[in-house]
């Protein structure tokens, strides 16, 4: 059964964002954070984006959500 792999699924949100030229700031401002620290927490691996999230970063990225997240 296909796991989510939180580390590498954190590694690629990082390398998506910095090859699409984005800054956390500016992700944050987009997706209506507060603060940039759930941001962050994708970019470690210590939590994923919600399904609304997912969808947005995708669309952002230019990416689909199977390209953003790593299974086992």
């Amino acid at each position: 059964m296909p796991v989510i792999n939180m580390t590498a699924t954190g590694s690629n949100i990082k390398t998506l964002i910095k090859a699409k030229g984005y800054k956390v700031t500016e992700l944050q401002n987009i997706l209506g954070f507060n603060t940039p620290q759930s941001i962050f927490k994708w970019m470690r691996g210590e939590s994923i984006p919600s399904i609304d999230n997912l969808v947005i970063l995708a669309h952002i990225l230019n990416v689909t959500i199977d390209e953003i997240i790593i299974l086992n």
